[in-house]
């Protein structure tokens, strides 16, 4: 006579265990199958969008992670003003595409002039569907007799990389050891950060900015110079919330 013992086990235990928790579209194919009103459904579809929106993010998130383990550092290989040694869009391009690609990631600019400063943003996307976008503006660059859609065209090209480059997170180095000149470490993210709210409250020019300190890009500043450009922001912000309030008076 077979032993059949295991087999009643494992069938006991199957019965013990709990049911997988239905997911938003198992929910709805049986409303759908019972006959559920309008009501019902739409709210079990709309469930169903959040559902996918945040497993969407969740992929999007680990792609991010996976790919960021593999980029180095972009190496500064051109040269710009003062001397100093910039990394092209076609860096940053030759340092990520394929990374991106291979973990499902893809990204794309946008740009638009509504005034006087031009905007770009980034968009940065995953297979699955979710993306997340990156916007910076600034004047267009008039610097060396450019004329004007030069200037656009500068700024633009500009803009791409330093969106790409902070919608990644990514950073520059003069060399592929990536090493700061003398000690002087970058800002770190939370720092760049919060000279980027300083720049978008008081409205000062990023490309202007760079040149004060004589850097290509914001996350090139140096530990050494962060209180400065902090200082000068917050000066610039407190003098135009100045000029609103006697405007206001006035």
């Amino acid at each position: 006579m077979a032993d059949t013992s295991g087999q009643e086990i494992a069938t006991m235990e199957a019965r013990e265990l709990p049911a997988l928790p239905a997911t938003p579209m198992d929910m709805l194919a049986r409303a759908l199958d019972r006959g559920a009103d309008l009501t019902v459904l739409e709210k079990l579809m709309d469930l169903q969008e959040r559902h996918e929106k945040n497993q969407a993010k969740k992929a999007f998130d680990a792609a991010i992670a996976d790919a960021k383990k593999e980029i180095k550092p972009i190496v500064r290989k051109r040269q710009g003003n003062n001397s100093k040694k910039y990394a092209d869009l076609a860096a940053y391009a030759e340092g990520v595409d394929e990374i991106l690609a291979n973990n499902g990631l893809s990204y794309r600019h946008r740009s638009e002039q509504p005034d006087d400063k031009i905007w770009v943003t980034c968009i940065l996307s995953h297979r699955d569907g979710y993306s997340e976008e990156t916007t910076l503006n600034s004047s267009p660059d008039t610097s060396g007799n450019k004329n004007a859609i030069q200037a656009i065209g500068s700024t633009i090209t500009y803009l791409q990389r330093y969106t790409l480059g902070l919608a990644l997170g990514l950073a520059s180095a003069e060399d592929d050891d990536g090493q700061a000149a003398g000690g002087d470490a970058a800002i770190t993210s939370e720092q760049l950060k919060e000279l980027i709210a300083l720049k978008d409250k008081s409205g000062a020019d990023l490309q202007k900015l760079c040149a004060y300190f004589q850097i290509e890009a914001l996350p090139d500043l140096r530990q050494s110079q962060f209180q400065n450009a902090k200082a000068a922001l917050q000066a610039k912000v407190a003098q135009k919330t100045k000029g609103k309030v006697k405007e206001i008076a006035q």
